[in-house]
């Protein structure tokens, strides 16, 4: 192992658990200002006391079953790993012991910061609100083009992290304004049992909670999971199997199975489509997406399409062509859906959203930034049309699933 920049220029998800203890700790932290996330404020009841940690959080895990000779099968996502005695599942941070399932970074935060809802994104969600955005390490996928895989591709123990319970990070969010808890970054669904308490804990607190996530769940955990959450932004990473299987190490039918639960449960929901040239950009493929969307979603689900950069093991394709997301925005407009974006192309006119009524411009952002709002009590000041979304806490927090 002479010259690890060499190894690490197309990594396999065992090269990456390998190396990470020499070299991932500190690319995880890259992007991560923990510090500032939970500084030692008295009024605001936070403390870093205690040291950051590289290792496990233990807590009992939820879904799962006993097998035998010590043996339990995981029925969290649809992987449905079945794992020995002291052996891990595919995500790395749920683990066996003796016949009982835990998982090992409950409350371990590897990554926090305040963002913009914009940057989840969310665009139909409280526009110009922030979200206290946290993550552990792991995935229950590999996407080969990870933007975060400093962190969803190492085991806790590679990755350093703060433990901090629901009660802390909601005071954290508290000191801070932030009306909605974001799980994101990484994947939420590997950190479930975190996910679930605290949104169950913030909702009584009168925050809000948001899952930015692969869409990789079961329905039984998903179903229970959204009592709390209060909206649902899932990565639709493309439309066929292929590029599932090739591109993120998982399947489509379990992701399209999820988008169905959570169009039932009646939950906020916004998709975002990352589009990589030559892999998922068909202009058919985009087609048969929008007209799934249309049948099973219905169209006032928002769509992001947005611009992939070259990284991970994916360095060897060119930026999308800003051309190319007008192009995916136009056909999905063209079959019905109404609110349809262009996403990591700063200062674009997709980047706004207009009344799919009389195409008034209701609200027109920067980046991250919302210039102006004119959306007046969830309708277009223009014509009077409801516009679909999520525009005040007080609608976050009344959400009750429908089943």
């Amino acid at each position: 192992m002479d010259d690890l920049s060499n190894l690490f220029c197309q990594p396999t998800r065992r090269d990456l658990m390998r190396w990470g203890v020499a070299c991932g700790a500190a690319g995880a932290l890259c992007h991560i200002d923990i510090q500032h996330a939970f500084p030692q404020d008295v009024a605001g009841g936070l403390d870093l006391a205690g040291p950051r940690l590289k290792g496990v959080v233990r807590h009992p895990a939820m879904f799962w079953e006993k097998l035998d000779e010590n043996r339990v099968k995981c029925v969290l996502c649809p992987r449905e790993c079945q794992v020995a005695d002291v052996e891990r599942g595919y995500c790395g941070v749920r683990e066996n012991q003796v016949g009982e399932y835990q998982t090992l970074v409950y409350g371990a935060l590897c990554s926090a910061n305040v963002d913009p809802i914009e940057k989840k994104p969310l665009f139909h969600y409280q526009p110009g609100t922030t979200a206290f955005s946290i993550a552990t390490a792991g995935c229950n996928i590999e996407c080969k083009f990870c933007q975060n895989w400093q962190i969803s591709q190492f085991r806790p123990e590679q990755v350093e992290s703060i433990p901090v319970d629901p009660e802390r990070l909601i005071a954290a969010c508290k000191a801070r304004q932030s009306p909605t808890i974001a799980y994101t970054y990484s994947e939420p669904v590997i950190f479930y049992e975190y996910m679930h308490d605290t949104a169950a804990l913030a909702r009584e607190h009168g925050i809000g909670s948001v899952m930015i996530s692969n869409g990789y769940i079961q329905e039984e955990p998903l179903r229970r999971l959204c009592r709390h959450l209060t909206g649902v932004k899932i990565d639709f990473k493309a439309f066929t199997e292929r590029f599932y299987a090739e591109s993120c190490a998982g399947e489509l039918k379990p992701v399209l199975k999820t988008l169905e639960v959570l169009k039932d449960i009646g939950i906020w929901l916004e998709l975002v489509v990352l589009i990589v040239p030559t892999l998922n950009d068909s202009p058919d493929e985009i087609r048969r997406m929008g007209e799934w969307v249309i049948e099973h979603l219905g169209p006032d689900v928002p769509m992001h399409f947005t611009r992939f950069h070259p990284t991970y093991r994916v360095t060897n394709l060119p930026r999308t062509p800003v051309s190319t997301l007008e192009r995916c925005r136009q056909i999905a407009l063209d079959a019905g859906v109404h609110y349809v974006y262009a996403g990591n192309v700063a200062m674009h006119p997709s980047e706004n959203t207009y009344c799919h009524n009389c195409q008034h411009e209701l609200i027109r952002r920067l980046g991250f930034r919302v210039r102006f709002n004119r959306i007046t009590d969830g309708k277009c000041p223009n014509c009077g049309t409801n516009i679909p979304g999520v525009w005040s806490q007080e609608q976050a927090l009344a959400f009750k699933p429908r089943t």
